[in-house]
């Protein structure tokens, strides 16, 4: 096995993946198209980081064009803090992403979601997202697949990045890897991709940047475990600059009961929340889940002792489609009255009675709509419920006990529209690029379904850029040797 490369990717989830597959087809049609290596700290029946276990929505609509609210979305919910040029080229880069997915055969599904959502042009409705069938493993085995045609791919497993090296004067030219017996190699190359995702799987770090109690921030699938910040902390070595909210996570209430990954409650808009106490926290109803979410996950991690309690009844299990909310392998607990429900919680039932009491007697009359933001409220309880708020009182009542999981981090590294690592003046440190959760795009919110997405897009944008710089220099020295 070679140590010399044409191109390293450092990372194997979806933006590594796009990276590594884009450049080995850009490098086919040469008659001396170089050696390519993709590096994975794990081993290759776990291949794939955290794009294996997530579901991968992807805000797109089924032509493949991104939300077009989108853009002005990220401005509004960042305040003016996000990249409004890297959000465009991703605008306009989301169809040809897409076609790249489905051209090495990922099927991409749209399926009615159950709840009102904000993914039709800004407007709350029923205009579901796209997934690819079988979820992010579906991406990882499709384009892997792919990548293992090509002879000149080297699949590094359980390998590790530790370091970047450079020329005297400050090109990366390599990276220094150690294997699973502990043993460095340096590995050379004129380009190199950092893809290894955000530092979710690193509690030094995420006590660094969140505080206290990160510690206790589960993480919501076994993939993430292995982001640890390499790339982040080998590209700040260089004096790469950063980008994204350091103190900020998205993080999403999951049911504490289940072992599986990714078992994420979205459908909680027409219920309640209470704490440990058996007492409401939060306004379950001020926006649509999507932008919710995460918001409720932070706070049951935060200000809650990471135990929170999502409280339905029937008028909910009659919402079509319901269960397709549920991304638990477990169904809710369900009970005929309310003290039992509260027991299969391990609630205090007389808490929960009072707190559901006081709830359903400042429910007003206006109609409910699961279908649209449709105002109905309370009044004159804290905290208030702004929209889909019907009395709790119609047996079957159901539950899930949750949890504040981490799913990402958003701070990370900058990057440009060429997804080339940049200093803190936006110079570009030659032969450095980095994609996916490791560069940072996202302030106080995650408008979701777009990180996959955005993993692929600039991850293609990367091996782009990179093929490009290879042969303007290959065609400089053939000049160059007719001199």
């Amino acid at each position: 096995m070679s140590d010399k490369y044409n191109f390293i990717v450092v990372g194997h989830g979806a933006a590594g993946l796009a990276a590594t597959l884009a450049y080995a087809e850009l490098a086919a049609s040469d008659p001396h198209p170089g050696r390519i290596a993709i590096l994975d700290r794990g081993p290759r029946e776990q291949r794939g980081g955290a794009t294996r276990w997530t579901g991968a929505f992807l805000r797109i609509d089924p032509e493949g064009n991104l939300d077009p609210n989108w853009v002005d979305f990220m401005t509004e919910v960042s305040g003016g803090l996000s990249d409004r040029e890297y959000c465009r080229k991703l605008e306009a880069e989301t169809p040809t992403t897409i076609k790249f997915l489905r051209d090495h055969g990922v099927k991409l599904l749209f399926e009615e979601f159950p709840l009102a959502h904000t993914f039709d042009n800004g407007v709350a409705g029923i205009t579901p997202p796209g997934r690819p069938e079988g979820g992010g493993v579906a991406i990882v085995e499709a384009l892997s697949t792919a990548l293992e045609q090509y002879q000149n791919v080297d699949f590094l497993y359980e390998t590790e990045a530790v370091r970047l090296t450079t020329s005297d004067d400050g090109q990366v030219n390599g990276v220094v890897v150690r294997n699973s017996e502990g043993l460095l190699r340096t590995l050379s190359a004129p380009s190199v991709v950092l893809a290894s995702g955000g530092f979710q799987g690193n509690p030094e770090m995420l006590t660094r940047y969140l505080g206290d109690r990160a510690c206790d921030l589960p993480q919501i699938a076994p993939g993430t475990q292995g982001n640890r910040g390499d790339g982040l902390r080998m590209a700040l070595e260089l004096g790469a600059d950063t980008a994204g909210q350091f103190d900020m996570i998205h993080a999403e209430p999951s049911d504490t009961r289940s072992q599986a990954a990714d078992s994420v409650i979205y459908t909680f808009t027409t219920g309640i929340f209470v704490n440990e106490q058996g007492q409401r926290f939060y306004d379950e109803g001020a926006e649509t889940w999507d932008n919710s979410f995460e918001k409720i996950g932070y706070e049951i991690w935060k200000n809650q002792n990471q135990k929170a309690y999502w409280i339905a009844d029937a008028k909910t299990l009659a919402i079509p489609n319901i269960e397709h909310g549920w991304l638990s392998d477990l169904a809710p607990e369900r009970a005929d009255t309310l003290e039992e429900l509260a027991e299969k919680l391990g609630l205090d039932f007389e808490s929960v009675r009072k707190t559901l009491e006081e709830f359903n007697a400042a429910v007003t009359d206006d109609a409910f709509d699961w279908r649209r933001l449709d105002s109905k409220h309370t009044e004159g309880i804290t905290p208030p419920k702004s929209n889909w708020a019907v009395p709790l009182d119609e047996a079957p009542y159901i539950g899930f006990p949750l949890t504040g999981v981490i799913c990402f981090t958003f701070g990370g590294l900058r990057t440009d529209t060429d997804s080339r690592v940049v200093t803190p003046s936006g110079v570009p440190i030659p032969g450095l690029y980095a994609a996916g959760e490791l560069t940072g795009a996202f302030y106080h919110a995650y408008p979701v379904a777009t990180s996959v997405l955005r993993c692929l897009t600039f991850g293609r944008l990367a091996a782009q850029h990179a093929f490009a710089v290879r042969d303007a220099s290959a065609f400089a020295e053939s000049i160059q040797s007719l001199r």
